[in-house]
Parts: C-alpha cells; sequence; structure tokens
C-alpha cells in the first residue's frame, strides 16, 4: 500500500504554514511569518493577521506542492487547524482547507493546536505513556497528562496571562523588540539575578498565576526610571526569566510527585527557551524519566506538527464535515469528543 500523503494548514495566529506529509517522510514544510508586520505594534494585530493570511495562503500552497513535488490529485487527506486561536486567522486557514477539500473530494481533518504542538515531538521520537506535556506559549500554560494517545487531561494551567504574554510584555518595557521572548532568553544569559521578583505564588494546586510577576516587573521598571536609575536590562531579563521558569519548574516537580509518568515533553513557542529546556532535561535526568525537547524548528507555529497528528488522525478516520467551523477556545480536553 503506498503512504497517504497529508496536505496540513496552519493559520492560528500569524504564521501562515502549510506542510506536506507522505508516510512518516516530510516532503515539505512551508512557513510565512509575519512577524515583520507586527513588530512595529509590539504585538499580534488580529486584524492585519487575518489579511495577510488571505493575501499569502495561495502562494504558501503553491511553494508547499512545488517543494514536495506533487500534485493536489496526489493528496490523500486535508488536515487543518481548527482552534484554539485568533478568529480571523483561523477561518482563512480552515475555508481554504475546505475549499481545496471540496473540489478534490478529500477527507477534511480539524486538528487541536496544542494538541498538534505535543505531536510535533514525535519528529524526534514516538511518544510513550504515561507521559507529562508542559505546553508552554503565547496564549497557553498547561500542564496535560496523557495516559494514551489522544488522551489530554489538564492538571494545572494558569489563572491568568500565560507564560509567552509575559515575556512578551515584560519586553515591551524594557524595549525589547517582538517577539519578546527571544530577546529576554538573550539578555537573561549576559545578566545575573539581581532584581528581587515574586515567584513563590501557590494555591496548592498545580496551576500558576504570572499576572503579579509581570505588574512588578513593570512597576519596577517604572519606579527605577522615575528615580533617574538605570534599568540593566540583561539583570532584569535574567531576573525575571529565572522567576518566571522557577515557577512552572515548581508545578512540573509537583505533578510528577502525584502522577505516574514515563516521559515529559515540552511543547508551544516557550519551549524554546534555553533555561526551560535545561531545568526540564534536569528534572527527567534525576528522576530517570524519557524526556523529549522538540526541535526549535517545530516550537513556533507550523504545518508540520499539524501534518503529523493529522497522519494519526487520518488512520483513525477522524474526519469531519464541510458545515465545520473554527472554535477559537477549542479546549484540549474536548479534541478526542469532537464529533462534526
Amino acid at each position: 500500500m503506498k503512504p497517504k500523503i497529508i496536505l496540513a494548514i496552519e493559520s492560528s495566529c500569524d504564521e501562515t504554514a502549510i506542510a506536506v506529509l507522505k508516510g512518516k517522510k516530510l516532503l515539505a514544510n512551508v512557513v510565512s511569518s509575519q512577524i515583520d508586520f507586527h513588530q512595529k505594534y509590539g504585538g499580534v494585530m488580529p486584524e492585519i493577521a487575518s489579511r495577510l493570511h488571505l493575501e499569502n495562503i495561495g502562494f504558501v500552497l503553491s511553494e508547499a506542492l512545488e517543494k514536495s513535488k506533487i500534485k493536489m490529485e496526489d493528496v490523500s487527506a486535508i488536515a487543518v487547524t481548527r482552534g484554539p486561536g485568533l478568529i480571523g486567522s483561523l477561518q482563512i486557514g480552515l475555508n481554504a482547507a475546505k475549499t481545496l477539500a471540496m473540489i478534490y473530494q478529500l477527507p477534511l481533518i480539524p486538528v487541536h493546536h496544542l494538541a498538534a504542538h505535543i505531536y510535533a515531538n514525535e519528529f524526534v521520537k514516538p511518544l510513550v505513556f504515561p507521559a507529562l506535556a508542559v505546553v508552554v506559549s503565547g496564549g497557553n500554560t498547561e500542564l496535560i497528562y496523557m495516559t494514551k494517545h489522544l488522551s489530554f487531561e489538564v492538571i494545572g494551567a494558569t489563572l491568568d496571562d500565560a507564560i509567552g504574554e509575559c515575556f512578551d510584555k515584560c519586553a515591551r518595557v524594557l524595549g525589547l523588540p517582538y517577539p519578546g521572548g527571544v530577546y529576554v532568553d538573550k539578555y537573561a544569559k549576559e545578566g545575573q539575578i539581581t532584581y528581587d521578583l515574586p515567584s513563590h505564588f501557590d494555591d496548592g494546586t498545580l496551576n500558576v498565576s504570572y499576572s503579579g510577576l509581570k505588574t512588578a516587573v513593570v512597576n519596577l521598571v517604572n519606579n527605577l526610571k522615575q528615580a533617574g536609575q538605570v534599568v540593566r536590562i540583561p539583570d532584569m531579563c535574567a531576573s525575571f526569566q529565572t522567576a518566571a521558569i522557577k515557577m512552572l519548574v515548581k508545578r512540573i516537580n509537583k505533578a510528577l510527585d502525584k502522577y505516574p509518568v514515563t516521559q515529559i515533553v515540552l511543547a508551544g513557542g516557550v519551549s524554546a527557551n534555553s533555561l526551560l529546556r535545561e531545568e526540564v532535561a534536569s528534572i527527567a535526568k534525576a528522576r530517570n524519566i524519557d524526556c523529549i525537547l522538540p526541535p526549535l524548528w517545530t516550537t513556533t507555529d507550523n504545518g508540520a506538527m499539524i501534518a503529523i497528528l493529522g497522519r494519526r488522525l487520518y488512520q483513525k478516520k477522524t474526519f469531519s464535515s464541510l458545515s465545520i467551523d473554527s472554535d477559537a477556545n477549542w479546549r484540549i480536553e474536548d479534541f478526542d469528543k469532537f464529533k462534526t
């Protein structure tokens, strides 16, 4: 039997991405980033993002087909991000996917964005269960317990700001470019932990809260500037990053004390953070737990992660009708229960 070809579309935020997966071989992974357009605003502008997706998606599709050296007639199914994400951006990708599915009479596979980030780790090696997935990004901070494939239990989450959002807002107050997490990580390596910032939030659960840390950084920077003092950016970045990661690491250890885990995986944009990667690898080694750190190219949004999960869903025949709509707030716990 010939390997099935999955064409996957991702457009949940500010990357227009299409990948082609043949069996387990990634033939193409084309990403058109909008970062240059959004940097001037210090963050993603949803309306602009939607318009740029609309402009770019045809070109990205053409490039993906050209790089993979296939035609649409060779495709077995279309996988697409249904949610969560920016509603306008999601709609562009989903409408493109539905159009292709209709024209070429192909199955349509709805994919959960966060689940795809988790399954991007399978470009390194297979997931092993029970597993703890640490999903950290600009919009999400979740500890997800998995006892088998496509089963997701959120055992801890942020009560307010996501860790990536906190990184970006703190970077903005320091005058660093967007996306801020990259620059905070870079400067933190040059600095020392000299500023006293809170990381002691603990409500007895596995939840975290980043609003207090964010506010503490904003207030401290503003107070220093008003007092005519120089803000030592590398030291502020080191102090903030350590506090932010420390809070998360504490919950990871607490989760591992409570739940039986064979493997721990990182997922999402903030999984590129060097300190977090070091800490998780260290925890796994100390506890003799298998660990997957995703390749840096999979930490940002891309079509390959949609394709690799889409392949598994294709095998399960998890298809939807063309009447499906996007869901900006789609919860990962509801993914395995999804019915169209």
